[in-house]
């Protein structure tokens, strides 16, 4: 399973694959990185995971959600 993060990096937010140079996607917002990696992730299986403005880990998400290992609710 591929990771992702979502991170802000300067006055942008950026989704990147862990390991990788170049972000997949950036947006103007947080909701809106979270909306197109939603979109982006419909045909991947992976772990993305979302940090706060100041780069701590918030929450993690499983695409697709019946791919999650852990099976747990939330």
């Amino acid at each position: 399973m591929d990771n992702y993060h979502i991170k802000k990096q300067g006055e942008k937010w950026n989704l990147t694959k862990e390991g990788g140079r170049r972000a997949s996607k950036t947006a103007e917002t947080k909701r809106e990185i979270i909306e197109k990696t939603r979109d982006y992730m419909k045909d991947k299986t992976g772990s993305v995971k979302i940090h706060k403005e100041d780069g701590l880990f918030q929450e993690e998400r499983t695409y697709q959600r019946k791919d999650d290992p852990s099976k747990s609710p939330g």
